[in-house]
This record gives structure tokens, C-alpha cells and sequence, in this order.
């Protein structure tokens, strides 16, 4: 179930198509992050292939939180929690984040995002990013190797359909700040 005034309200974008199609499984446990949710297609992928997982579902629409529950329920799945971004306790870190962020907020909101967000992986753990490439995921990729030097590795895995999806490595040894 989508709605308009939430991101694709038609179908799954092309963008959520590529990261889906281009990931590896995800991991059978933990907690597992899909920031900027919409109406689910990525939060509910994460849950159906790693059941055993606490997979959030974030974004700050209250509507596309309810359509995600809306389709985990119709899906019977009870391994989401669709939630506003502050009500993630501060101590929960991810085994994975997939993400295809909401890059039309802006760069200071986005940039924002992924210095609240990337921190908490696991040490040893990737996240996973698509953008556009029309949309900056070229200057993207550099403002993250910029931004977190010593703490992780950033990759472009692929280029597909004009988007790229990048691989955010926390490396192992990183101080972990929700630890």
C-alpha cells in the first residue's frame, strides 16, 4: 500500500530497485536500519530476509510510518518498528543501515542525517547508500570520505540505471559512540 504525499507513491523507485538488486543478504540478526523508510519497500525487504532482526523502519512522515505498519501487517510481519528518528533509543546500533536517502531535503539536512545515522554501525559493518548521479551521489561520496577519514571506508559498488550505490564500511577497532 503507498499514498500520494509519500516518496513513489506509484511503485518502487528506480533508485530502491538498484539498491535492492546490487546488496548483499543482509545480516540474519540484529539491528537493521532503513533510514528515510517511505512507505516500506526496503524496511519490509530487510525483515522478510532477515526475520530473526529488529529492522527500523525511519523517517520523519508520519503517514508513510503508518503505511509501513499498514504492509508489514498485511505481510505478517512483526519484526518492524516504524518509528520517528528520536524515538530509535540512543543506544540501539545497526548490523546494517540500507538507505536510498531523501537527497531533495537539502545538503545540510542530509549531511546531517548521515552524521547522526552512520556512526551507530556495528564496528565491522557496512552500510548501504543509492543516490542519483545526477542528484550529487559523486559529492556525496567525497563529503563522506571527508567527513569520516579514520572511522570508515567508503566504496561505490555500482553504477546502474544513473544511480550509484555506496558501501559505508565502520572498520573494525571504530569507536563506537552508542556503545
Amino acid at each position: 500500500m503507498t499514498a500520494n504525499g509519500v516518496f513513489s507513491p506509484e511503485r518502487i523507485d528506480a533508485g530502491t530497485q538498484v539498491l535492492l538488486g546490487s546488496v548483499p543478504a543482509p545480516p540474519p540478526g540484529g539491528n537493521l536500519l532503513d533510514l528515510g523508510c517511505g512507505w516500506g519497500p526496503i524496511a519490509l525487504t530487510l525483515a522478510l530476509h532477515s526475520p530473526r532482526a529488529i529492522v527500523w523502519a525511519v523517517d520523519v512522515n508520519e503517514r508513510a510510518l503508518d503505511l509501513v505498519r499498514t504492509n508489514a501487517q498485511k505481510m505478517s510481519i512483526s519484526n518492524i518498528n516504524a518509528v520517528l528518528p528520536e524515538d530509535v533509543p540512543e543506544n540501539v546500533s545497526f548490523t546494517t543501515i540500507w538507505s536510498n536517502p531523501p537527497i531533495r531535503v537539502g545538503k545540510n539536512e542530509l549531511h546531517g542525517m548521515l552524521e547522526k545515522w552512520l556512526p551507530r554501525l556495528e564496528s565491522g559493518s557496512d552500510g548501504w547508500l543509492v543516490v542519483q548521479r545526477n542528484l550529487g551521489s559523486d559529492s556525496l561520496h567525497r563529503w563522506l570520505q571527508s567527513e569520516f577519514p579514520e572511522d570508515f571506508s567508503f566504496v561505490r559498488v555500482t553504477t546502474n540505471k544513473g544511480y550509484r550505490v555506496l558501501r559505508a564500511r565502520k572498520r573494525s577497532g571504530s569507536i563506537d559512540p552508542a556503545a
